[in-house]
């Protein structure tokens, strides 16, 4: 793929890291949780302190 202008670039892919591999892709060093779940788990822990 060739991108039109290298913001056009940037932000395809800062949307695929926050679309897919931040919500899909398991970590083993997160508990085999995706990073999407670890930081929803670390907001609603702030929420209820």
């Amino acid at each position: 793929m060739v991108y039109p202008t290298r913001k056009a670039a940037k932000e395809d892919i800062a949307r695929y890291i926050e679309l897919f591999y931040n919500r899909r892709r398991i970590h083993s060093a997160l508990g085999y949780r995706t990073p999407h779940e670890v930081r929803i788990e670390y907001m609603n822990s702030q929420l209820a302190a």
